[in-house]
């Protein structure tokens, strides 16, 4: 048996994640994690429900890392950043400290897309990508009112759902013409948007956040139409960038994200990478479902039982309590006509090929009841 440990680098659902599967199939191989933060366990979605729920960000932690230590017979660094990987000598860097690995994990999650705002207010512009950024953005609103939004994608609509719930005026700018888009059918976006319009939210779609200026204890943002909006602070949700520069710069492959066989395996040897820096078998999947599939399937090839992941129907559960969602996008590439049936907030939206088999839905509202038996109809995302 091996003494160079399994290394893990992130402690986040698919780091942690992983190490729990791989423990039900190995208890003695010696576990490493590395993290860049302080390793608390907790589940990233529920950083966009937190506010509703008036819960603070030490109230979302589910373990802290000691038990997640005990937890998994592991040792887990924290605050600890890996500064370079030797894929052909199975070798890490964690500053001048060298650790040899038996095989490596990336698991390093995703960066949010900074916008570069003229202004001198960039230092209010908060994006809620993990536990410290939620703490941060918690305590810079306390005893304030106005947010403007940036981003009507489904995490956007998920914060302003989730901030509106939780007594704050939102302001959602983004430019496209409906929420969420590329994602779901305009019908649906119509029934979203009018139902978080209902709950208080105003919306500015088409314009650009052109200036973030100071204006006494406040802010003042100039849009690219002109509109001026006043507000207390920003939240950045335009999307998310895998993180790679850590495999780039030890020459591993790179699609959008580390590009990975249906092994999870890179293009170095003992180099595997899952969850939202990974691009497996050319998709990037920044979702949970497919992520615990990873999980599973990786857990099982570090056992010695080599496994290839397979995705079968992944419908996403959109957080909008004011107007439930749940979207299954046709498969990429695919060919199919969409229907529409029903009245607005309750919408049942199909997509079916030219033999009538289905490839997606949006249901909305009352159909999302729906969802379980329309999955039994869908093809698999990765067969």
């Amino acid at each position: 048996m091996s003494s160079k440990p399994l290394v893990i680098v992130g402690t986040g659902l698919a780091g942690y994640n992983l190490a729990r599967e791989w423990r039900k199939l190995d208890s003695s191989t010696p576990l490493l994690l590395i993290s860049a933060d302080d390793g608390r366990s907790y589940s990233k979605p529920m950083l966009s429900t937190g506010f509703a729920k008036n819960k603070q960000a030490d109230e979302l932690v589910m373990a802290d890392v000691g038990a997640m230590a005990e937890q998994l017979n592991a040792e887990i660094r924290t605050h600890t950043p890996v500064t370079r990987i030797e894929p052909d000598a199975k070798r890490l860097w964690l500053g001048a400290e060298a650790i040899d690995y038996r095989d490596l994990v990336l698991a390093l999650g995703a960066d949010p897309i900074a916008l570069d705002i003229p202004g001198d207010a960039a230092d209010h512009v908060y994006a809620i990508n993990d536990l410290e950024d939620y703490a941060r953005f918690r305590a810079a609103i306390d005893g304030k009112q106005r947010v403007l939004l940036m981003g009507a994608g489904l995490i956007g609509c998920e914060f302003a759902n989730d901030l509106t719930s939780g007594g704050l005026q939102v302001s959602v700018v983004a430019p496209c013409d409906q929420v969420m888009p590329g994602l779901i059918q305009p019908q649906a976006a119509e029934a979203v948007q009018h139902a978080l319009q209902a709950l208080g939210v105003a919306f500015h779609l088409g314009p650009v956040v052109s200036r973030l200026s100071r204006d006494g204890a406040a802010l003042r943002a100039e849009l690219s139409d002109g509109t001026v909006l006043a507000c207390d602070a920003v939240v950045s949700a335009v999307g998310l960038r895998p993180r790679t520069q850590l495999a780039a710069a030890a020459g591993l492959t790179l699609g959008r994200g580390i590009a990975v066989d249906r092994q999870l395996q890179s293009s170095a040897a003992h180099i595997y990478a899952l969850g939202d820096c990974a691009e497996v078998a050319g998709l990037n999947l920044q979702y949970v479902m497919p992520l615990m599939s990873c999980a599973r399937a990786l857990a099982k090839t570090l056992a010695g039982e080599p496994t290839a992941v397979s995705y079968g129907p992944m419908p996403v559960v959109v957080k909008t309590p004011a107007c439930p969602l749940v979207v299954s996008p046709p498969p990429a590439g695919s060919a199919g006509q969409w229907s529409v049936e029903g009245e607005a907030p309750d919408l049942r939206i199909l997509c079916k090929d030219a033999s009538g088999a289905l490839l997606g839905f949006n249901l909305t509202g009352g159909c999302v009841s729906e969802r379980m038996a329309l999955n039994k109809s869908l093809p698999a995302v990765l067969a």
